[in-house]
C-alpha cells in the first residue's frame, strides 16, 4: 500500500483546532461516496418507523421513536473513511422496498452550501404516515491526539397523521453525538461517539437527553451509553436507558422498576436503499459525478482518483468565479430556505435552514404522495433526469416520466441494491463487534511502517514518514 505524502501546506495547516473541511486531503482515506448517500445510514432500520404512527398511547409513541434513533449507531465500517465533500448542487436519491413490496420510502438530498458544508435532505414513506427533514452540517477538528467530527445540523421526524397541527403532524425534534479519534498521534488508536444529543416532542411535553459516553482515562467502557426520558415541564424521569450502543440496550421503567432489552445491535439487519442505474441519473447526480474517482478509490489507483477528483473541484471553482464576476448568486435547485417566522409554513424550524420546494400532500392517498415525491425528481429505476447546471446553477430541465405502476411496482423493479461494501459507517456497512471495544486500526510498528514504506520509494527519513502516515491514519478515523 502506498501512503502518499502530505505536501506542506497541509501539514502546516494540521494544528490544534484547524478546520478539516478546508484541508485538501489524499484520497487513499476517502470513501468511494458522497455525503449525500452516506446520510442514508441513518434510515439503516427503515422498518422500525412503519408502526409508529400507529401507536395511541404518546408516551409509548415516543419511546418508539427513540429506539429508532438508537438503532442507527452500531453500524460501522471495517475502517473509518471520509466520504467525498459534496460539490454545490450535487443531488442523490434512492428508495427502499417495505413490507415485502407493498410500501416504499424515498429519500432526496442536495447539497445546498459548500463553506460551510451543508446537506439538506428529504425522506418519506406516504403508507404510514412518515416524514423527516433534515439537515446536516458537519466540523472537523484537530486536537492533538485527539480529533473530532462535530455534527451539527438537526432533523424534523414528524408522524402526518397525528399532533394538533394537521399541516405538520406531531414532530420529533433530533440531534446527533459528535465523534472522536483518539491516538491518533500516539497510543492505540480509537474511535467513539461521545457528547449528548437529544430527541424532542414539544407538543408531547417529552424529551430523551441521551448521553454517548467516552471512555475515561482511568475507569468506564466504551460505546457505552445513558440517557433518560423525561417530562420536559417538570424534569420528571419516566424511563432511564443504559447499555452498549455496539450491543444490547436496556430501559428501565423508573415507575415499576421494570428492566428490558431495548434494542439488539447483535441480531439487527440493515436495509440498504435502491439507486438508479447510472446510466439513468444526470452529470451532478452523487454517483455518476464521482464515478471515475469512486472506482479509482475502490481500485487503489491514488494517482487517478486524485485526478478525478481535481477535475471536479476544479470545475466547481470556475462556476463560483464565472458566478461572482456576473454578480449571480447560487440557488439550490430542490431545497428552498425554511420560512420559519411567526406564522410562516415552517414557524419554528429556522434552525432546520432548508427544506424541500415542492409540496407533498400527506391528506392525499399513498399513490397520489408517491407520484408528488417522484415528481420532484427521479427516484425510481425507469425516471431519467436531463439536468443543464449552467455555471452550477440549474437552468433548465427534461423528466423522462416513470413506467405505470403496473410495470413499476414495489416488488418489480430492476434497481440494483447499494453494495453492502460501499455503505459504512452509521447505517449500511458491518456491523460493529460485539464487545465494548472501539474500533481501532491493526497496530503497525515502525520497523513495520519503514519496510512499507521503503518499499514505495518515498525517498524520505522514517521520522517524517511516520508524522505523515500518523496524520493519514487520523483523518482516516475522524471526519465521517
Amino acid at each position: 500500500m502506498m501512503i502518499p505524502r502530505l505536501s506542506n501546506p497541509t501539514r502546516a495547516m494540521l494544528r490544534p483546532g484547524a478546520d478539516l473541511s478546508r484541508i485538501v486531503l489524499p484520497t487513499f482515506i476517502l470513501e468511494p461516496r458522497s455525503m449525500l448517500e452516506r446520510i442514508t445510514n441513518f434510515m439503516c432500520h427503515p422498518e422500525m418507523l412503519l408502526h409508529i404512527p400507529s401507536i395511541d398511547d404518546p408516551t409509548e409513541r415516543f419511546v418508539a421513536v427513540v429506539k429508532f434513533y438508537l438503532s442507527g449507531w452500531h453500524i460501522r465500517p471495517p475502517g473509518v473513511k471520509k466520504p467525498l465533500n459534496p460539490i454545490l448542487g450535487e443531488v442523490f436519491s434512492c428508495y427502499w422496498d417495505l413490507e415485502q413490496g407493498k410500501s416504499r420510502a424515498y429519500y432526496i438530498s442536495e447539497q445546498t452550501s459548500h463553506h460551510p458544508p451543508k446537506s439538506s435532505y428529504f425522506y418519506m414513506v406516504p403508507d404510514h404516515h412518515i416524514r423527516i427533514d433534515g439537515t446536516l452540517k458537519p466540523r472537523s477538528r484537530f486536537l492533538g491526539n485527539s480529533a473530532a467530527s462535530l455534527m451539527e445540523g438537526i432533523a424534523y421526524l414528524s408522524l402526518l397523521n397525528r399532533g394538533k397541527d394537521k399541516t405538520k403532524g406531531e414532530q420529533y425534534v433530533i440531534t446527533q453525538p459528535n465523534m472522536y479519534a483518539r491516538g491518533i498521534m500516539f497510543g492505540k488508536m480509537k474511535y467513539e461517539l461521545g457528547d449528548h444529543s437529544f430527541v424532542r416532542c414539544p407538543e408531547l411535553d417529552l424529551t430523551a437527553d441521551l448521553e454517548f459516553k467516552v471512555k475515561g482515562w482511568v475507569g468506564g467502557t466504551y460505546n457505552a451509553i445513558g440517557g433518560a426520558i423525561k417530562r420536559e415541564s417538570t424534569g420528571e424521569v419516566l424511563y432511564e436507558l443504559s447499555g452498549l450502543w455496539s450491543d444490547e440496550m436496556f430501559i428501565r421503567d423508573v415507575t415499576t422498576g421494570k428492566r428490558e432489552m431495548f434494542f439488539n445491535a447483535t441480531k439487527s439487519k440493515p436495509s440498504p436503499p435502491k439507486v438508479r442505474p447510472i446510466r439513468e441519473q444526470a452529470d451532478r447526480e452523487s454517483q455518476r459525478l464521482w464515478e471515475k474517482t469512486a472506482n479509482a478509490v475502490r481500485e487503489r489507483k491514488h494517482e487517478v482518483a486524485t485526478d478525478e477528483k481535481t477535475t471536479i473541484e476544479d470545475r466547481q471553482r470556475e462556476e463560483a468565479a464565472k458566478r461572482s464576476r456576473e454578480g449571480i448568486q447560487w440557488h439550490p435547485r430542490l431545497f428552498r430556505a425554511v420560512k420559519g417566522g411567526p406564522g410562516q409554513p415552517e414557524e419554528g424550524m429556522s434552525d432546520l435552514e432548508w427544506i424541500i420546494d415542492a409540496t407533498v400532500d400527506h391528506t392525499a392517498t399513498p399513490d397520489q404522495q408517491a407520484g408528488q415525491i417522484k415528481g420532484i425528481y427521479p427516484i425510481v429505476d425507469g425516471q431519467q433526469a436531463t439536468l443543464d447546471f449552467l455555471d452550477g446553477n440549474p437552468s433548465s430541465s427534461t423528466m423522462v416520466e416513470p413506467k405505470p405502476p403496473s410495470e413499476e411496482g414495489p416488488g418489480t423493479d430492476s434497481s440494483k441494491d447499494a453494495p453492502n461494501e460501499e455503505l459504512v459507517e452509521t447505517g449500511h456497512g458491518d456491523a460493529a463487534p460485539t464487545t465494548a471495544e472501539p474500533a481501532s486500526l491493526p497496530a503497525q510498528t515502525p520497523d513495520e511502517i519503514e519496510k512499507m514504506l521503503s518499499s514505495t520509494g518515498m525517498g524520505k527519513t522514517l521520522p517524517h514518514a511516520i508524522g505523515d502516515y500518523a496524520v493519514c491514519l487520523f483523518i482516516e478515523a475522524m471526519n465521517p
